[in-house]
């Protein structure tokens, strides 16, 4: 493990040289660790698929990479714990995208053995990013992995569940976006209206990081 100033008020953390459960497990023990202890001056954090982002309010830390040796340590130990894992939540589906056809006949499939592909796992959430909640879901059957679109389109409905490379996610608003839509949940994956009085709340988002997912055709 090792960290990297970032700017003038964050640091950020490296903890896993690749994408996959072990890394996952690693991140959650660090962000169970910072929820339990929060260093003072914590802002914000932001977990990632192999890295984690701390933000530091100048005011109470106005040099943050002095605190980073004492929080590598921490950081060391906690990546070892054990967590249990958490329940899966189901997500239903609309399979009738308009990327999905398309989609079968390039992998030589069904609709209906595409559709039971990508039921079939329980899905892990790596991370949020791209838009507001976007998850980034793992991991996909490797005879789905299908590589984004060529030419993105300039808007895709909020809800649009898609297939871009080795990755499953959701759209959490309208916006641009490259993926292969295979279908549409009509959950608000994001929502600012669960937010609390002061704006943005883990509330507004249905999924985090460390999540897990299951999605269950209707």
């Amino acid at each position: 493990m090792n960290w990297i100033p970032y700017g003038p008020h964050a640091l950020l953390f490296r903890f896993a040289d690749h994408v996959g459960e072990a890394a996952l497990a690693r991140q959650r023990g660090i962000v169970a660790e910072l929820e339990r202890h929060p260093p003072a001056g914590l802002a914000e954090y932001v977990p990632a698929f192999t890295t984690i982002l701390l933000e530091f309010d100048l005011k109470i830390v106005p040099e943050p990479k002095q605190v980073a040796g004492e929080l590598l340590k921490r950081f060391e130990t906690a990546a070892q714990a054990k967590l249990p894992a958490s329940p899966a939540k189901e997500i239903p589906v609309h399979y009738d995208g308009e990327d999905l056809e398309t989609l079968a006949r390039a992998k030589h499939m069904t609709v209906e053995e595409v559709c039971e592909l990508h039921c079939g796992p329980v899905y892990n959430v790596y991370m949020l990013g791209f838009s507001p909640g976007f998850p980034y879901l793992g991991d996909l059957n490797p005879r789905l992995h299908t590589p984004r679109l060529a030419s993105p389109r300039p808007k895709v409905r909020a809800g649009s569940v898609a297939i871009g490379g080795e990755h499953t996610g959701i759209y959490t608003v309208d916006s641009p976006g490259g993926w292969n839509i295979i279908g549409y949940t009509l959950l608000k994956i994001f929502d600012p209206s669960r937010g609390g009085p002061k704006g943005l709340d883990e509330a507004m988002f249905l999924l985090k990081p460390g999540d897990r997912v299951k999605f269950v055709q209707v």
